[in-house]
């Protein structure tokens, strides 16, 4: 919606008419030249190329794919290849692991609830923040719940005495906040406020870059196979699972974006066919 919207035209630029959808799964119908580790009649889950997207149709090319993990619903499968990308991405610029704690500002989302997930699988303690009504969703997934809004640092330094290693911003509009809470502009990355430069806080978005940019990580298609083997193993494992929000058919896209955009909804969007 932001990409479309035009607020994010200086991280993805976008031309007009404009294809959407980024994630897909389904069944291989044509496997390209050269490809090897996948045939016709696999089922698979994966991501389009970033640039020309396109995956909102009958068919979709993929560039970035792994097996569809048998746990999963083809409305989840489809949903999750992007979220376990970005989540994946960020986790690792920020060194999430074993035994350390991390907040996830934005946490029921369809990113922040696959990155509570990771950080958990990966032996972090993890905090996040939500509504009221979605803190015993995010108990299930395996967070510490907190509220957002006034008096954010307080609750955070109350659950965490020890302090908070890093800081996953799904959210955006608290950078000063998540900066205090760390203490470390360092410490903290978002994928969802783009005031990042002015804070002194990377903003990663999947575009080139390295890590002396404000964005981070390299291009989601080449970096977007990392995770997905992790996510397959783990969802196997049910360890790891995609709340969607809501599944409209593909004739419906409108009423799908027109709910996207009131940024309220618990989990993944999709499109079914």
């Amino acid at each position: 919606m932001r990409i479309r919207s035009g607020s994010l035209r200086d991280v993805v630029p976008a031309a007009f008419p404009y294809r959407t959808g980024f994630d897909a799964a389904g069944v291989v119908d044509e496997v390209g030249d050269g490809v090897t580790g996948v045939n016709i009649g696999d089922e698979v889950f994966g991501m389009t190329n970033s640039a020309t997207r396109g995956a909102n149709a009958d068919f979709a090319v993929l560039t970035a794919w792994a097996p569809k993990p048998a746990a999963w619903s083809w409305e989840e499968a489809g949903g999750a290849a992007g979220s376990v990308e970005t989540a994946t991405r960020v986790l690792d610029r920020l060194a999430v692991g074993t035994g350390h704690t991390v907040l996830v500002q934005g946490a029921a989302g369809g990113v922040g609830t696959i990155a509570v997930q990771l950080a958990v699988a990966r032996g972090a303690t993890v905090i996040g923040t939500a509504s009221e009504h979605n803190h015993a969703f995010l108990r299930s997934l395996g967070a510490e719940p907190t509220t957002y809004g006034t008096g954010l640092i307080e609750r955070i330094r109350a659950l965490a005495p020890s302090g908070v290693h890093a800081v996953f911003d799904c959210a955006g509009g608290a950078l000063p906040d998540l900066i205090a809470i760390t203490g470390d502009t360092a410490r903290v990355v978002t994928i969802a406020d783009l005031t990042a430069a002015a804070h002194g806080v990377r903003l990663s978005h999947g575009a080139p870059a390295d890590d002396t940019g404000t964005a981070v990580g390299t291009h989601a298609d080449r970096l977007a196979v990392h995770g997905l083997a992790t996510a397959v193993t783990l969802a196997n494992e049910g360890r790891l699972r995609v709340p969607v929000a809501a599944a409209f058919p593909l004739t419906e896209a409108a009423s799908a974006h027109e709910l996207s955009e009131t940024r309220h909804a618990r989990g993944k969007i999709v499109l079914v066919n």
